[in-house]
Order: structure tokens, then sequence, then C-alpha cells
């Protein structure tokens, strides 16, 4: 059963150019499903409705038609059943590592002891236990989104939704950090749709690669690869995903992608 859906969703836009409206569809009745636990990623040309498509699932756009769910519940505006992690991670700058992943805990309402201790659970989770007590600006750009996916699973969403969060790293962070969502993932069980540009990291990560072209669903994908993904030498280099890259590359490059 699906936990994600989105169903003929079109997102209609009306830009405003001087005395001129210009009307931009983002959309073009979408339609896509994300099974419990599966990751499924979105990859497409710049422009083709991917942040779009996310964003209406987080519940900070809304639909011109069509219908988005989670877990069978209409979505209307944001939730706790959804965790969103941006491009950066948008900590606030005057609380420390463990305040900011504290910060949705309250919002949400949880008080006491069981405020702290949730969320050094998730710093833990994400091997920055020994920077609780640092502020955003003395942390590297890897530790930064490290806090920022702790405060997105801290409050238990059922769907994690990750906007390219590794797109502006460099590739040894980027690698790593890969390599640590995978294990959160492996060890939380958590449904992930994730917008990436990077055509290695949605075939290394997916269970099912979703590609967008203008505003529309072309097709999908999806990834068997052989053994634990974490040993990324071993996976990057079999048959499988040499061939699903293969795939996908030339999906992208007909339809004008520069996915690299």
């Amino acid at each position: 059963m699906a936990l994600v859906s989105l169903q003929d969703v079109s997102k209609i836009y009306a830009l405003h150019v001087g005395k001129e409206t210009q009307i931009v569809q983002a959309l073009k009745s979408v339609s896509f499903e994300v099974a419990e636990s599966e990751v499924a990623m979105l990859i497409g040309p710049s422009g083709c409705g991917k942040t779009t498509a996310l964003r209406i699932l987080m519940g900070l756009e809304t639909a011109s038609s069509g219908v988005a769910s989670v877990g069978g519940n209409v979505i209307n505006g944001c939730g706790y059943d959804r965790g969103l992690v941006f491009q950066h991670a948008e900590l606030l700058p005057w609380l420390s590592a463990l305040q900011n992943v504290m910060f949705g805990l309250e919002l949400k309402g949880v008080r006491g002891s069981e405020l702290k201790d949730t969320a050094m659970h998730y710093l833990e989770l994400v091997n920055l236990k020994d920077a609780a007590d640092r502020r955003p600006y003395q942390l590297s750009g890897g530790m930064k989104q490290r806090v920022g996916i702790a405060r997105a699973l801290a409050i238990d969403p059922k769907v994690l939704l990750m906007d390219e969060p590794f797109g502006a790293l460099d590739a040894q962070t980027r690698e790593s950090l890969q390599s640590e969502l995978l294990d959160i993932q492996q060890r939380t069980k958590k449904t992930i749709v994730f917008v990436t540009h990077d055509l290695d990291e949605a075939v290394l990560l997916a269970d099912r690669i979703i590609l967008m072209r203008d505003g529309v669903v072309e097709e999908t994908v999806q990834v068997r690869l052989p053994g634990d993904r974490r040993n990324m030498e071993a996976v990057r280099t079999s048959h499988e995903f040499v061939e699903t890259r293969h795939y996908v590359w030339k999906a992208l490059r007909a339809y004008g992608g520069t996915q690299h």
C-alpha cells in the first residue's frame, strides 16, 4: 500500500512581470506513489517540477488541481507526519545544534526530560553527539546538514522529504552523508522522497527513480543493486549500478537534462 500519493496533481503559477501576467504550469497531472520504507528519487532537468512536487507534499504549496496525500490523509498544509531537509540547513544561528533539533520537538509539544533526551538521540544518530553545544557558525557544511537531518527525524515523521540536501557539499562530504543516510534509513525504515540533480546519487540511494520533464512524470525506474549499498566502491562497480546509471543517463539526455 502506498504511503505517499500524488494523483493528477497540477500546479499553475501566475507571474506578474511589469503590467503583464504570465501563466506558468509547473506540474501537469503528475501522478506517482511511494510505498512505506521506500526511497524514491525525483530527478530531471532544472525547472521540470521536482521541487514543486516536494513542496506540495510538505504542504508549503497547494496543488491547483489533483490530490496529494500521506497515509491516506489529504495534505492540507504542513504537518508532523512529514519532515523536510532543505538544500541548505537553515539552522537558527543563535541556537546550538542540540537546541536546533529541540526546536521542532518543542513546536510539537514535547516537554521536560523527553525533549532533550529525544533531541540528543537524533544527534547521536547522525554522529554529532560531541557537537551538541556548538552554534551553526562552529559547524562545517556537512555537520550543519546532519543537524538538519536530525531535526527533521526528531519529530518522527512518516515521510522524510529531502530537497537536494547534499548538492552544495564537496564530493567527499557528500559521499560520507550519502552513506550515513543509507545507514539511517536501514535503521529507521523511513520513507524518503528525495530531489536530486546528481545521477550517481539517484542510482545509489533509490529503490525507485522517478524521471520528470516539463512538469510531467516521464517514467519510473526500479533500482536493484547487489549487496550492502553502504559499500559504495563495490556497488558503483557492479553491473547493475552501471547498467541502471546508463539507462537513466540516456533518458535524461533525451529530455535535455545536464546531469553528471
